[in-house]
């Protein structure tokens, strides 16, 4: 069996599960004393429903755990359900955990979960909804204590995938409770592996082990996680002794945390693709001018030929090298190696700047053409380093860039505007599979649909909205599994974005401790052992 074929959506082999959840352990007589975490990006909210924000959602998972989990590397196994199946084209059946109490002592049972699927959405002045993966269901029936069922508005196969992206919450506590009210803790009860206790806004929160929790008491008594912004203040903090990991660990510092004695580099491929995008827009592009800096009559992207030199002009590797300092993997395509939807048929593109100015002059640029490339200067690894060594490639077939690096809720405001001519961006997977990017990225906008809410280039392919539609109503998995390789097939052919590489994920840990590196960027207690 392909490697990619194991990553099947919907197994539930009992392998993965106890390979993720082993089940309850022996608690320890004498739980380790307090670990100590400083991460990158602050959270905005306690409430596990208030924003779909990857610090809010890996906080939360301390203390909320969700119907189906995903491991290290985004693959579902049993957490608040132990299995799932559908009755029929419209129904799933879950089937819950028994023995599982909340962090109160209650039982927890299916109410909890129907309570959960009404309030994810409907939570106020959400910035960004957990509604996107609750939309499907039309109704949710509680057919015992540990036995749940949702009815779907049309055939939708990615019902548990969906369901592993947000934790599940107690009706008790939470019916009445405002989001003030988890973020003071009066509603934060859960089932998770930690007992909330404390947030300070802007410096950190603090939470202690759960000793019932049913998949083994952490061996931590508690956890303090702080939130450091500063790069340097994180690698300090760790190589003194302040801390036992941080996340984010710039890519230039990691030799120095390699080199010393105490301290190594934790890694995983990361579940984020970077790209370009250029203008699609039927228009005169905004930032692309003649060499006299006169606007173009004419958008030169929306001919193929110049898409196709553009991504000619990119030496992945040597960005991977020499600016990420191999903390990246180039890519040719949507999904990273091996994951739901990968195919070995779209290596990385072949750096040719010689073929990319041929391809410039037959489409009736032979001088090429000047453009500003825009980028965020303070949201992905090296953004702004990024975009500097592209515009330089670009400018060795012809296309003279200047590039505009901007704080991320500057750049983010006017891309989804469409108010530039070419953008470097990033798309975290969450549902580890290609529904994401293709219907986020690539499938035509549609305001009412919800599809192509991030495509903010306007690409539009009728052929790959088609083949989205058809995989999101295909039951089996490995069918589903080659249609989106077809609609990823069809998209890069036509170059709707210009796929760059995958981070690889960084922490820097103490070697007193084992890490387990998720590709999903997540920095969990969980995830941490003494080493001895």
């Amino acid at each position: 069996m392909p490697r990619n074929a194991r990553r099947s959506l919907l197994a539930t082999s009992l392998l993965a599960a106890l390979a993720a959840f082993p089940g309850p352990r022996p608690a320890q007589a004498q739980p380790a004393p307090v670990l100590r975490m400083a991460v990158e990006a602050e959270i905005t909210s306690t409430d596990p429903h208030y924003h779909n924000l990857a610090p809010n959602k890996a906080v939360s998972a301390h203390f909320f755990d969700a119907l189906i989990m995903q491991d290290e590397q985004q693959r579902m196994v049993p957490g608040l359900a132990v299995s799932w199946r559908a009755i029929d084209d419209l129904t799933w059946e879950f089937k819950l955990r028994e023995g599982v109490t909340w962090h109160d002592g209650s039982p927890f049972t299916a109410e909890d979960v129907a309570f959960t699927i009404a309030r994810a959405p409907a939570v106020p002045n959400s910035p960004s909804s957990f509604g996107l993966y609750i939309r499907q269901i039309a109704e949710t029936t509680v057919v015992d204590a540990h036995t749940i069922r949702f009815r779907t508005h049309t055939v939708f196969p990615l019902m548990p995938v969906y369901l592993s992206t947000f934790g599940i919450v107690s009706r008790r506590h939470g019916e009445g409770a405002s989001t003030a009210d988890y973020n003071s803790g009066r509603a934060m009860i859960g089932t998770g592996p930690f007992r909330f206790v404390s947030w300070t806004q802007g410096d950190r929160i603090v939470m202690e082990r759960n000793p019932d929790y049913w998949g083994g008491a952490a061996p931590w008594a508690s956890v303090v996680t702080r939130f450091m912004r500063s790069p340097a203040s994180r690698v300090a903090a760790l190589l003194s002794g302040d801390v036992d990991i941080i996340d984010a660990l710039p890519t230039g510092d990691i030799a120095r945390v390699e080199r010393d004695q105490r301290t190594r580099v934790s890694r995983a491929l990361s579940n984020r693709n970077m790209y370009v995008f250029v203008d699609h827009l039927e228009r005169s592009s905004p930032f692309v001018t003649d060499r006299q800096g006169r606007p173009l009559a004419q958008n030169p992207f929306r001919d193929l030929r110049v898409r196709q030199a553009v991504s000619m002009a990119v030496n992945r590797d040597a960005i991977v090298s020499r600016v990420m300092d191999g903390a990246a993997e180039p890519t040719g395509q949507l999904m990273p190696r091996d994951w739901f939807g990968w195919t070995p048929s779209l290596p990385p593109p072949a750096y040719d700047p010689t073929r990319a100015r041929a391809l410039l002059a037959e489409a009736g640029f032979p001088n090429g053409f000047n453009l500003t490339i825009h980028c965020s200067n303070n949201r992905y690894v090296n953004d702004e380093r990024i975009c500097q060594a592209l515009g330089q490639m670009l400018a060795r077939i012809g296309i003279q860039t200047t590039v505009q690096a901007l704080p991320f809720a500057t750049w983010i405001a006017s891309a989804s505007r469409q108010d530039y001519s070419m953008i470097f961006g990033g798309w975290g997977i969450d549902t580890a599979e290609a529904s994401s990017p293709l219907g986020s990225l690539l499938a035509t906008y549609d305001r009412a649909t919800g599809q192509g809410a991030s495509n903010r280039s306007r690409y539009s392919n009728p052929e790959v909205d088609r083949l989205l539609a058809e995989g999101l109503a295909t039951l089996d998995d490995e069918q589903r599994r080659q249609i989106f390789i077809r609609a990823t097939e069809t998209a890069m052919r036509d170059v709707g974005l210009v796929p760059m590489h995958h981070q690889v994920n960084l922490w820097g840990v103490r070697r007193e401790f084992t890490h387990a590196a998720r590709s999903d960027e997540w920095t969990l207690a969980i995830g941490l052992r003494p080493a001895n």
